[in-house]
């Protein structure tokens, strides 16, 4: 009969080489991320109304049940 070699991984081993392997991630991410840049609207533009009660907007709330104004 053959024996067969069993190649196990030993809990240490594998918890070494994930945080080796999370260690290099961040490495690799920190260094793919670029500056923050300020927002490049006017205080009129952050006013304005962005919502609209559209027609699937009033559907949903239709099949929600909420209630009508």
């Amino acid at each position: 009969m053959k024996t067969r070699q069993k190649t196990a991984v030993g809990r240490r081993d594998f918890l070494r080489v994930l945080g080796i392997g999370a260690g290099a991630a961040v490495t690799a991410g920190g260094a793919l991320t670029t500056p923050a840049v300020a927002d490049s609207e006017s205080n009129d533009e952050k006013r304005k109304a962005r919502y609209r009660e559209s027609d699937h907007v009033k559907t949903f709330y239709a099949v929600n049940r909420y209630p009508t104004k």
